[in-house]
């Protein structure tokens, strides 16, 4: 593959002056992360019908998501950067300017840890808004998340970005120079590297299958919250492998942080979904568990009138 994307899709000019700008460009970045948001609405609401709930809650939480997603979803990727020692620059200049560079996803990246907490965070104030069910709502969304992040993380490609270490696999992207990690700067041109967007791509994909798989084969055994421990498991298991191909993760003690979390949450969802799944926690939605009635034993008393005496 020789196609190095070039990350604006197009540019509006500006009857004025904006910052020192006269047009204002579009990335495919943007509109991609849009794309993906939009399709996974379509999938959630169409859960929604299923279930018989109104999928106007559906499009109305995602604008709550959205907002508190991206917010999550910046702080978390400011946070890490922050903590390697500010490699990007988001403060090194004066306080205004650090506060517009925080602030501004136009200026980096978005960290879906971040996203997920937010958005999440997004969909609670929702429905204590709409007055409806939290875990009803948040089920729905998790089912629907990892389609909205596997079409998501194709913007990483047009912004020559979350590729990992050099490989002579057919598969491998070029990186031009503009984009290349410092230790990748001396590599020829012709190097390839592994796209590891695309791995989590196709990993979000399945995962999506699976959750609508398990959505609809077992609907009347699932519990409230259930479909979010899912996610809780299977992203995390997703990330973890696609980080062995992230060079430029954010490590602590040498491990990547995102595996760290991946770890923690995968160990915390697993044992709450079986706990609730196994022994008493295990029956149907609305009902409890009943035990047969242990019977008392009896004994034989001689009948009245025909004691027997010694």
């Amino acid at each position: 593959m020789n196609f190095t994307p070039n990350p604006v899709a197009f540019t509006i000019p500006l009857p004025f002056s904006l910052f020192g700008q006269t047009s204002l460009p579009i990335y495919w970045y943007g509109i991609i992360i849009v794309i993906g948001a939009i399709a996974g609405a379509f999938l959630a609401s169409a859960e929604a019908k299923r279930k018989g709930i109104d999928p106007d809650h559906i499009w109305n939480a995602l604008l709550f998501a959205l907002l508190f997603g991206v917010v999550g979803a910046r702080l978390y990727h400011v946070l890490s950067d922050w903590a390697q020692g500010d490699p990007l620059g988001y403060f090194s200049k004066d306080f205004l300017t650090n506060l517009v560079n925080v602030l501004n996803p136009r200026s980096g990246g978005l960290g879906i840890f971040g996203a997920a907490v937010g958005g999440a965070l997004g969909i609670w104030v929702y429905a204590r808004f709409a007055k409806v069910k939290f875990w009803t709502l948040a089920d729905i969304g998790m089912t629907a998340l990892p389609l909205g992040q596997a079409i998501g993380r194709w913007g990483n490609f047009f912004n020559q970005e979350l590729y990992g270490y050099p490989t002579d696999l057919p598969w491998g992207i070029p990186i031009d120079s503009a984009h290349r990690l410092p230790q990748f700067a001396q590599l020829p041109e012709t190097a390839r590297f592994h796209p590891t967007f695309l791995y989590e791509s196709l990993g979000m994909f399945i995962v999506t299958g699976l959750m609508l798989y398990i959505a609809r084969r077992w609907d009347k055994t699932l519990k409230p919250g259930d479909m979010v421990l899912l996610y809780g498991i299977f992203y995390p298991l997703v990330r973890f492998f696609t980080e062995m191909q992230r060079p430029d993760a954010w490590t602590f003690a040498g491990v990547p942080v995102a595996q760290i979390i991946s770890i923690t949450a995968f160990v915390i969802c697993s044992i709450w979904f079986l706990y609730r799944h196994t022994g008493a926690q295990s029956a149907p939605r609305g009902k409890t568990p009943t035990r047969r009635p242990t019977p008392t034993p009896t004994t034989n008393k001689p009948a009245s009138g025909s004691e027997v005496n010694s």
